[in-house]
């Protein structure tokens, strides 16, 4: 089957869609936008269309960005949380599946670490040591967050009028 991949600024769409992914753009837009997003994405997908949303999450629901995140890794970046989801998703979604991958993610981060570790003596010249021990703390931090179950990284699955008869999870 053809696909088509239409990469754009979520507030610019046109057309109808099959599917829709949303993938770590969620951290980014801000709570006060959660619902113009899940809208976009209802206004724009097939009475049939399923629409995946993967995004680091929170446990606990908040409006304020961690300071030091916001300054040197993510400005204006935020986690959201299950209710902040729910809420933003309610009224125009049928949640087929919510799955976690958190327990898993420190791994993936710490394989980055490990790349960038083993790469370092070739890219250092285009870095300077405050880069590297930014980018260090954020990953390993990170890990150190998804390790204590802190936060977490959600593929939720979304219909926008419920599958008829059984939605079966691709695990």
């Amino acid at each position: 089957m053809p696909v088509d991949i239409v990469k754009m600024d979520y507030r610019k769409v046109t057309g109808l869609y099959d599917k829709v992914l949303i993938c770590g753009m969620m951290e980014h837009v801000g709570y006060k936008n959660y619902g113009k997003i899940m809208k976009t994405v209802k206004d724009h997908l097939a009475k049939d269309g399923l629409f995946l949303l993967q995004t680091i999450a929170s446990n606990v629901s908040s409006t304020t960005v961690e300071p030091w995140m916001e300054k040197y890794i993510f400005p204006n970046s935020m986690l959201p949380s299950a209710i902040q989801i729910a809420k933003a998703s309610e009224g125009l979604f049928v949640m087929e599946d919510w799955h976690n991958f958190g327990q898993y993610y420190d791994l993936t981060l710490l394989a980055w670490w490990k790349k960038i570790e083993a790469s370092w003596p070739k890219i250092k010249e285009k870095y300077n040591d405050r880069f590297y021990k930014m980018f260090r703390y954020y990953l390993l931090s990170s890990a150190g967050a998804f390790r204590a179950r802190a936060i977490q990284l959600w593929q939720i699955v979304f219909s926008p009028n419920g599958i008829l008869g059984e939605y079966k999870p691709v695990r």
